[in-house]
């Protein structure tokens, strides 16, 4: 049973939404007074709606409607611990009903590798946005086939590497193995049918290469789109200006379409 998100209202804009799993999750929102389109944006792992790469993403979505940002659970301001794509489906669905809450009438979800994961299986499970931006998203769990995969897989198997990442990158990992293992990405993206789906990857990207993007668009059913960036890396680390900006204008066109 889905249980909506509660709210504990802080600063103007800013607040504490309760996941259904009782984690608290720091969000904010930059409104659009129309309440039309609402973009709400799930970052990578180590990320969080303050870093400065995320903050500009929202500011280039805000040109187009309101925008919800948050921090996954383990993440800059919330509480609880990363369960590395598992979880964090709940924390994105207090995000998706707080915007509903709000007013909003079309909602887009907008997730960068970890977070990009999260939206495909969010709108799989829970449905209830319009459209679904995934972007450097991995197809699969477990993938160890670049140095920084295997770097990253060998310090969340590991004390001392959880500890490293919660000192130095201020996330808190959970020392929890999943169980049972969620499904993947690209089995669960047949679902997502009617819900539009743009896959967006960089061919420079050094975390997962280009058979991801091309294994989750193929599982998709229509409608859907992929996009291979020449020269993009990784995330919202690597995305510029004139990418979100057209990223915005394809959620517009297809959200005015359904």
């Amino acid at each position: 049973m889905r249980t909506d998100a509660t709210t504990d209202s802080g600063v103007p804009g800013h607040d504490v939404l309760i996941s259904a799993d009782g984690v608290r999750i720091s969000a904010v929102h930059h409104p659009d007074a129309a309440r039309g389109l609402c973009f709400v944006v799930a970052h990578g792992f180590t990320g969080s709606w303050r870093r400065p790469k995320v903050a500009a993403v929202m500011a280039g979505l805000h040109r187009h409607g309101g925008v919800v940002g948050f921090d996954f659970r383990g993440h800059g301001a919330s509480g609880g611990a990363s369960t590395v794509g598992d979880r964090e489906v709940l924390d994105l669905d207090a995000a998706v009903a707080w915007a509903r809450r709000l007013g909003y009438r079309r909602l887009a979800t907008m997730g960068f590798s970890m977070g990009g994961s999260v939206v495909v299986r969010h709108a799989a499970l829970y449905g209830g946005v319009d459209a679904v931006v995934a972007v450097s998203a991995p197809s699969r769990w477990y993938y160890r086939g670049t140095p920084p995969m295997r770097r990253l897989h060998a310090a969340i198997d590991h004390p001392v590497g959880r500890f490293v990442i919660r000192t130095a990158l201020h996330t808190r990992v959970s020392a929890r193995r999943w169980s049972p293992i969620p499904a993947a990405p690209k089995d669960v993206a047949a679902r997502l049918s009617p819900i539009p789906l743009l896959v967006v990857h960089g061919d420079s990207d050094t975390y997962f290469p280009i058979d991801h993007p091309h294994q989750l668009y193929a599982a998709a059913r229509e409608p859907k789109e992929l996009w291979i960036e020449p020269g993009l890396g990784h995330a919202e680390n690597a995305v510029g200006p004139e990418l979100v900006e057209r990223m915005a204008r394809w959620v517009g066109e297809h959200v005015a379409e359904r």
